[in-house]
């Protein structure tokens, strides 16, 4: 049997790991764009802010692909898919032949239609290649603006202003991290980046980059008038699903590669994992693309371990956030902003502004389906497994997880009668 896996992120570590748990000698071949084995993308913050060098970013030790029977062919990029010959083939020139295809191209930076987004000092951040960029920049610029509040936003203005590069966040919506937030912890995060000298401005974005007549960016028109200046910006308003190889192919893609309840896609043998997936949401129960680390390296495990013959279902993957903002520590999983009127939500929030602790929790059904902290993090993975097992919370457990935190005692003596494999998360970890 032999699997080829374009793209070499977070998702092909896990499916090399799923395959290898059923098979341990068939033939694994990764075909992967960058240069670099795969490494820890959330890791390249770190590196662009001087607090790790290169050598801490791999995920796995030297011999690790040798080890499980690996071919790389890194530095190729897969330009066909042939799912009736089941071939792939590269600008190399090479034509892979497969048994099992499994698509982890991950996800590509979206460019809003900003007049003036095109051309130089336009930055993105979501690679290895970007971060090492925006090192080599940071010593000859001033003033950078950083378009967009989320996460990859966030970790790149927290790296440019460790660099001694003033910093000002862009952020369209009323608060940073709008999906995994809400207004008062967005708040208390906000407020951490100012009292460190990065600016804010939400409720605001780029009208117009605008530049000198030598084609240099100048500033940035903002949309309520003001005008800032600026050295570079970065785009980081998130990612799109890297899909068109695969739309190209024929195979079924909506707003990222349609997958079943095994991750396979309609082309019969060919998987989708990661970012590039839209797969099942464990807590709406819909097909979703959620561009997260645990969410891809568990897709991974599961179309690896499906691919080579384990005929096993993927449970669905929950929404999850966690960043750090200068000693401030946070965690969003789940549903934490329910729809405005919706009676079958019930929401507990606790806020503390001078200890700079919030706790958030969201029930429905009689269900914890989300929560946030921010601050006290110490029982957020106790939380997750109310979560992500489904506990049913009623009377005094739901009175005493809302007053003092979640316990053990508080779960359903079912769950430790059923049979659970963790291997796939604590290898994620």
């Amino acid at each position: 049997m032999t699997y080829v896996i374009i793209g070499n992120g977070v998702a092909s570590i896990g499916a090399i790991e799923g395959i290898r748990r059923h098979d341990p000698k068939g033939q694994i071949v990764i075909i992967g764009a960058e240069d670099a084995a795969a490494y820890g993308r959330p890791l390249i913050s770190y590196l662009l802010a001087g607090k790790i060098g290169p050598e801490r970013l791999a995920l796995r030790g030297d011999d690790y692909y040798v080890k499980n029977g690996v071919e790389l062919k890194l530095g190729t990029t897969a330009t066909n898919i042939d799912t009736v010959k089941k071939t792939v083939t590269t600008d190399k020139g090479e034509t892979v032949k497969y048994d099992r295809l499994l698509i982890a191209t991950g996800g590509i930076p979206f460019v809003p239609p900003i007049p003036g987004v095109q051309g130089p000092d336009i930055y993105s951040f979501t690679t290895l290649a970007h971060a090492n960029t925006l090192i080599e920049l940071s010593s000859k610029i001033k003033r950078a603006i950083v378009i967009g509040g989320g996460l990859i936003g966030l970790k790149a203005a927290e790296s440019l202003h460790d660099r001694g590069v003033g910093v000002t966040i862009l952020e369209l919506a009323p608060r940073i991290l709008s999906g995994g937030f809400d207004e008062k912890a967005g708040k208390l995060a906000a407020n951490r980046l100012k009292n460190v000298g990065i600016e804010v401005n939400c409720g605001v974005t780029a009208k117009e980059i605008q530049r000198t007549k030598e084609g240099r960016v100048k500033g940035v028109l903002l949309t309520d008038g003001r005008f800032l200046e600026c050295d570079v910006v970065v785009v980081a308003i998130g990612v799109v699903p890297h899909s068109a190889l695969a739309k190209e192919a024929g195979i079924k893609v909506e707003r990222g590669i349609m997958v079943d309840g095994k991750l396979m896609t309609n082309a019969k043998d060919v998987y989708a994992a990661g970012d590039v997936a839209q797969a099942m949401d464990q807590l709406s129960g819909e097909h979703r693309v959620v561009p997260i680390w645990p969410n891809a390296y568990n897709q991974g495990y599961a179309s690896g371990r499906n691919m080579a013959g384990a005929k096993l279902p993927y449970l669905g993957g929950l929404p999850m956030n966690s960043i750090s903002f200068y000693g401030l520590p946070t965690i969003s999983v789940g549903t934490v902003n329910p729809p405005d009127g919706d009676k079958n939500y019930e929401v507990h929030a606790l806020l503390d502004e001078e200890k700079e602790t919030y706790r958030k929790l969201v029930f429905r059904d009689g269900k914890l389906v989300g929560y946030v902290l921010v601050g006290d993090i110490d029982k957020g993975g106790m939380y997750t497994a109310f979560i992500k097992f489904e506990m049913p919370l009623a009377g005094e457990a739901k009175d005493k997880l809302i007053n003092a935190g979640p316990e053990v005692f508080l779960w359903p003596a079912e769950l430790f009668d059923e049979t659970w494999n963790p291997e796939p998360a604590k290898a994620a970890r």
